[in-house]
């Protein structure tokens, strides 16, 4: 595909950040020196540094990250090491365990008993978001199906805070600082604020009707819920009180071209989002009010992308876009990644979605590079 750096597609700009950057260390090298300096912590009897740099196969990195994937052939939440051996390239030899064997931890609602009544025989079908989060100092999973089933999950215990049964066809979560839940759905076309801070099933919901909802991202720098839907990305207001929230629009920006899909945080920008539709996978520049230019968009932008984000520690990009050779329409058995590229094929899953995901944030005794990312 040829050189990854200086793509501008016509119509985009660099930012003023892009244009110059500043003298001092950036976000990346302290995070690239933390993760050196931390690569032999052990976790387990497992030495994190060694097990990565000994990881074979096209686009292996060494990592502390791990992945969490939406499969919607187990219909369960994967967590996932992106330097487990027995994965092999997109086009290598045979893979010596399935998807659910070589999980690390997977979930799903039947695991937690208290769920029941939601009828996740029903409700849980076509799982299509898996994120996490960090509050109040303790490790979440956000999880929602196209069926209806939304939760948020403690992790690693598995046992639903929050869980409810939505409409719509919910495509993505948020979690608020205040303990609260954001649902996008898009056959409803909505944005909903959830009252979880008040009970594990508090029904209680402020809406944005945002058509064809399918993008969430928490703006901690701003206190704003970023939206995408079909035409627009929107930041939202979330006022009133935990207990009775309102939504109203600050900013409303039209995309470059339609049907937005995934919206996540730039890691490595304090104020930049990737922001992916049926075309394109762009970013957005929130202080500069404009789309701009990105390292390495020749080989990341492209059509159908599900899912995308660069990993806090090391700024590989991945994405996940439906495979011509999978037997669900809008699924994946292979992650790409990208800076450096390369690919790990799962075979037998069908991932709706992909993302980055701490190993351990004890790992990092207080310096956890995804909390200087202003992620959470």
């Amino acid at each position: 595909m040829g050189s990854c750096a200086g793509f501008v597609p016509p119509g985009f700009r660099l930012s003023a950040r892009g244009q110059q950057r500043p003298s001092v260390r950036s976000r990346r090298s302290v995070l690239a020196g933390m993760a050196a300096a931390l690569s032999t912590t052990a976790i387990g009897g497992t030495t994190l540094g060694a097990a990565a740099a000994q990881a074979p196969g096209d686009g292996a990195l060494p990592t502390l990250s791990l992945l969490l994937a939406a499969d919607q052939a187990s219909e369960r939440v994967l967590v996932l090491d992106p330097n487990d051996s027995s994965w092999p390239a997109a086009e290598g030899g045979p893979q010596r365990r399935s998807a659910r064997q070589a999980a690390l931890w997977s979930w799903a609602p039947a695991d937690d008993g208290s769920l029941g009544q939601l009828a996740p025989e029903r409700t849980w079908r076509l799982v299509s978001e898996a994120k996490y989060r960090v509050l109040g100092g303790r490790q979440w999973l956000l999880t929602c199906a196209s069926a209806g089933l939304a939760a948020m999950v403690s992790y690693p215990a598995g046992r639903a805070h929050w869980s409810a049964a939505a409409d719509g066809n919910p495509h993505t979560m948020e979690l608020l600082p205040d303990g609260n839940v954001a649902i996008a759905a898009s056959d409803g076309g909505f944005v909903r604020v959830y009252t979880a801070s008040q009970g594990p099933r508090s029904a209680r919901y402020a809406q944005f009707d945002l058509h064809t909802a399918h993008g969430l991202q928490w703006d901690a720098a701003r206190g704003l819920l970023w939206a995408v839907g079909y035409k627009q990305l929107v930041a939202l207001d979330v006022g009133g009180d935990p207990a009775d929230p309102e939504l109203t629009a600050v900013r409303v920006v039209d995309l470059p071209d339609p049907d937005g899909h995934d919206l996540s945080a730039v890691a490595d920008e304090f104020d930049q989002l990737w922001v992916t539709t049926a075309s394109h996978v762009h970013q957005y520049s929130v202080a500069d009010a404009a789309f701009v230019r990105y390292p390495g968009q020749r080989c990341i932008d492209r059509p159908g992308v599900k899912s995308i984000g660069d990993d806090p520690v090391t700024g590989q990009v991945l994405t996940a876009s439906p495979a011509t050779d999978n037997p669900c329409a809008w699924c994946t058995s292979t992650i790409e990644f990208h800076a450096p590229g390369g690919n790990r094929r799962i075979q037998g899953a069908n991932l709706y979605k992909a993302r980055w995901m701490p190993r351990a944030p004890s790992v990092w005794s207080g310096a956890d590079p995804w909390f200087a990312a202003g992620l959470f």
